[in-house]
């Protein structure tokens, strides 16, 4: 890759920028840089600064147009949730337009917002030509009133709490990011990568977004959503004594009868009262949870080396075809593009024991 491509960027024909327009650009006018301006804060996440910006910066280096910022509400040091010290300007310098406003997540933002936070975040959005959160930054935007009535996406584990605070916010848990509008909401932590190229491609079209995440090694559109990651780390903790050991059972033996009368068999219980239970506190029906188990362990199984017909066998999911529509409904790809992308590097040893269809 060229990386001198910067140097030349005036060079670039009308066919190139025709081109750049068809293929999703936005046609706003750039004749200036485009000012970035990201709010940091004491306790932000130091990813949730740094993906982004590196996103970007790679993007100025390759030819587009951006300015990036790093502000606070009173400018100076803040120190990050790892402990490193950023330097910021303050917010009030930025006393012009700002293109993209990007407010980064913290680990404590859903419990307690930071003094000046949200004023300065309401002063900034008036200037800007879009907002855009990662992670938890959501709720800032949320407490700022900017989310009142559109979609939105956070970090998984709180999903549901900005849900119930803002009832009027239509909360996606599973989306890793979002666009509502002129508003950008993202997942946690590494979803501002995702979040960012996304913002690089309406700016500067797929070819240059393509080109950065080539760059960064990174997907320029990642599959699946945030229910590709751990199902036990995302389910809550059964109350009920026959739920919590029907959840256990259900993760050590995925490919199991664990059908909705045999769940109700071995808890005691109606299939009636173990269907309220699970969605009250696990927080989908049976059948949905049992799934989720099982993509996982074929999710695992084809990372192992195994065929798409022995994951589907041995996960519990029965056939290809099951297996498949699974993998598309919750992943956005096929089994066999997921095994290509995503196996080790040491593949399991076994038996052909069937067509390997995507």
């Amino acid at each position: 890759m060229d990386r001198n491509r910067g140097t030349t960027a005036g060079a670039r024909t009308r066919a190139d920028a025709e081109a750049r327009t068809r293929s999703g650009a936005e046609t706003r006018p750039s004749r200036h840089p485009r000012t970035i301006a990201v709010l940091a804060y004491d306790g932000v996440r130091l990813l949730d600064v740094t993906a982004p910006l590196e996103v970007f910066s790679t993007a100025t280096v390759l030819g587009a147009r951006y300015t990036v910022r790093l502000l606070s509400p009173s400018g100076g040091e803040v120190t990050t949730s790892a402990g490193t010290r950023l330097l910021t300007d303050p917010a009030e310098a930025e006393a012009g337009h700002v293109h993209t406003l990007l407010v980064p997540g913290s680990p404590g933002l859903p419990h307690r917002i930071p003094p000046g936070l949200l004023e300065t975040l309401r002063t900034l959005h008036g200037r800007s030509w879009r907002t855009a959160s990662v992670c938890t930054g959501a709720f800032a935007l949320a407490e700022a009133g900017l989310l009142k009535g559109r979609r939105a996406a956070t970090h998984w584990r709180y999903a549901t709490t900005l849900a119930h605070r803002h009832p009027d916010i239509d909360v996606d848990g599973d989306a890793i990011f979002v666009r509502d509008g002129r508003t950008y909401t993202s997942a946690g932590v590494s979803a501002g990568l995702d979040l960012a190229l996304a913002l690089v491609e309406a700016d500067e079209g797929a070819g240059l977004a393509r080109e950065v995440a080539r760059d960064l090694v990174v997907y320029l559109q990642r599959p699946g959503g945030q229910s590709q990651f751990s199902v036990a780390s995302r389910t809550p903790p059964p109350r009920h004594d026959a739920l919590a050991s029907l959840v256990q059972s259900i993760a050590a033996d995925p490919a199991a009868d664990h059908s909705l009368p045999e769940l109700a068999r071995r808890a005691g219980l109606s299939a009636r009262h173990l269907t309220r239970l699970f969605n009250e506190q696990i927080g989908q029906p049976p059948a949905g949870h049992v799934e989720s188990i099982r993509l996982e362990a074929a999710q695992h199984l084809l990372d192992s080396g195994a065929s798409v017909t022995s994951a589907a066998r041995l996960s519990g999911l029965g056939s290809d075809e099951t297996l498949r529509r699974a993998f598309l409904r919750h992943l956005g790809v096929t089994p066999s593009a997921y095994r290509a992308r995503f196996r080790t590097s040491a593949p399991v040893r076994e038996p052909t024991d069937g067509p390997d269809h995507g």
